[in-house]
């Protein structure tokens, strides 16, 4: 049996659609660690946490290039005691986040060593950091008692990634599609849902999907600036790109607004044509099917996700599409 999720990207009205998620019959919300684009991620879920009562809530997915580990666990611990038994947390290496900032992705390497460090503070133990020895240090009542088990997950999508997430966490978290060989298979998705006979060049639909279909335009600029071109209208996103600023500063426009809007000038060129097969986008029926065979294919649990416009609509029409309303 599927659980129902939902991506909410970290921001000013971001509890508020928290408290309406878990109206709906939502399981859990998430939120991404994008510091360059919105709130704290730490800040955040402690609100989500003090103003709900069932929900379970997350961050997916922290990038450890941000915080030393006994940073990131205290943070854990203190959201764990605000809220016992509703705390799930989710690790990645950044393509967002990092990319934003002209930077690649984190190691393979990098994620073992901090989700190893984190999860062992948690229990209780000695660890050594960078030559250091470290240890959650805090007197009875200050932080919960070790050890403490909250469920760590990572998100992965080749077989390298995929091997580390069965070996150090709890889950995976996979982007598009299941994966087999998890307890925890939670497909991460973005899209739209459309009412029956609205097509995808609809001017709600379009305004929903460019900030998501403009996703695979980023990520190919950041890999390989080039290839750009393949991608519908690429030619002129990317020569749009190339006006906005020298070589060395071009991420910064291109990432500005990433996956929430087309603030920076250049999302507006993309083509959401295909969005149906290239997002988990459809109506509810088709949207129903999908979910389906998400299920046959391993996956035991869906984050839906979407775009900055309209949210409060798409949290609506999500729990339509997983029957929870």
């Amino acid at each position: 049996m599927l659980t129902y999720d939902f991506r909410l990207p970290p921001g000013p009205r971001t509890v508020e659609y928290a408290q309406l998620a878990e109206e709906l019959g939502f399981r859990a919300v998430w939120c991404p660690e994008i510091p360059a684009f919105g709130h704290d991620i730490w800040v955040t879920l402690a609100r989500i946490a003090e103003k709900t009562t069932r929900l379970k809530f997350g961050p997916s997915v922290l990038i450890p290039s941000y915080r030393h580990a006994m940073a990131q666990a205290s943070a854990i611990a203190t959201v764990e005691q605000i809220a016992p038994g509703r705390l799930m947390v989710g690790f990645g290496t950044g393509f967002t986040g990092r990319a934003g900032m002209g930077k690649k992705p984190l190691s393979l390497a990098s994620m073992r060593t901090h989700i190893t460090q984190v999860r062992a503070l948690l229990q209780g133990e000695i660890v050594d950091i960078d030559g250091g020895l470290a240890q959650i240090l805090a007197s009875d009542g200050w932080l919960p008692d070790r050890p403490i088990n909250v469920p760590i997950y990572m998100a992965g999508q080749g077989p390298r990634a995929r091997a580390l997430a069965k070996e150090i966490a709890d889950g995976l978290i996979s982007l598009g599609g299941p994966a087999d060989g998890f307890a925890t298979c939670l497909v991460s998705t973005n899209g739209t849902v459309l009412d029956e006979g609205e097509p995808v060049t609809s001017p709600r639909a379009t305004a929903a999907l460019k900030p998501i279909v403009a996703l695979a335009y980023h990520h190919r600029f950041t890999t390989d600036p080039e290839s750009v071109k393949a991608l519908p209208n690429g030619e002129a996103w990317l020569a749009s790109v190339e006006r906005s600023a020298e070589p060395g500063a071009r991420h910064l426009s291109v990432h500005r607004g990433h996956n929430l809007d087309i603030s920076n000038g250049h999302d507006s060129l993309v083509d959401v044509s295909a969005a149906k097969q290239t997002t988990f986008t459809g109506t509810r029926e088709e949207l129903r099917e999908r979910l389906a065979r998400l299920e046959t294919g391993g996956g035991t649990g869906i984050i839906f996700g979407t775009s900055g416009y309209d949210v409060e609509r798409e949290l609506r029409a999500y729990a339509e599409v997983a029957g929870l309303r």
